[in-house]
């Protein structure tokens, strides 16, 4: 039994690898292609569906691996394993980024695929996706964290393991919203290089922002 629980968790370990390097990954070119003031930040269409998918699978590995991982660790331990609150934090962080996912997927998305930049959202739709952002990045640090923390199983409470997990996701989304109004800032005061003509969308676009 307990190599099967090692091969378990070794599934489960690059599930979470694969999703948290797919999703550091894009984070950091649109950071990028904000502090270059790109008005392409957040990628095309096609990148955007690929990455919702290849995370999705990866979500859907961690979600079946997790469960087995957990069905063994209760055959030994009986239903006492469930009031480890480390267990607890864990699934409710999995839960909610789960539900993030889902709304990444039906509203963001195909937000973005319409406007093709995340500096072109409207500003409700803009403020949403950016929350989603740094609630998604965070959490999935968060239970990769909590997944190799052993020494933190029993030790705390669930309010006292998840007390910077709230913090962690305003910090983030708060950096993003700064750096974002910069980068639109930016965008708008450049001039157009001489003798090349505006596209008409382009400009309808500026002034209706």
């Amino acid at each position: 039994m307990e190599l099967v629980r090692l091969s378990v968790v070794y599934v489960h370990l690059l599930a979470c690898c694969v999703a948290i390097g797919l999703v550091f990954a894009s984070d950091v070119a649109m950071v990028k292609d904000l502090f270059k003031g790109r008005g392409t930040a957040g990628h095309d269409a096609n990148h955007l569906a690929g990455l919702q998918r290849s995370v999705g699978n990866a979500l859907i590995f961690l979600w079946l691996s997790g469960a087995a991982v957990i069905g063994i660790d209760y055959v030994e331990k009986g239903m006492q394993y469930f009031a480890n609150p480390k267990l607890q934090a864990k699934v409710l962080i999995v839960l909610l980024l789960t539900f993030n996912g889902l709304l990444l997927h039906r509203h963001v998305l195909p937000a973005m695929q319409k406007v093709g930049s995340l500096l072109d959202l409207n500003i409700g739709m803009r403020l949403f996706a950016l929350f989603a952002g740094a609630f998604s990045g965070v959490s999935w640090l968060y239970a990769a964290m909590l997944g190799v923390g052993r020494p933190l199983a029993w030790k705390y409470s669930l309010s006292e393991l998840l007390m910077a997990y709230p913090v962690l996701i305003l910090l983030g989304f708060a950096s993003m919203v700064a750096l974002t109004q910069w980068a639109r800032q930016r965008n708008n005061a450049e001039p157009a290089l001489p003798g090349v003509m505006q596209p008409q969308w382009a400009l309808a676009g500026i002034h209706a922002r």
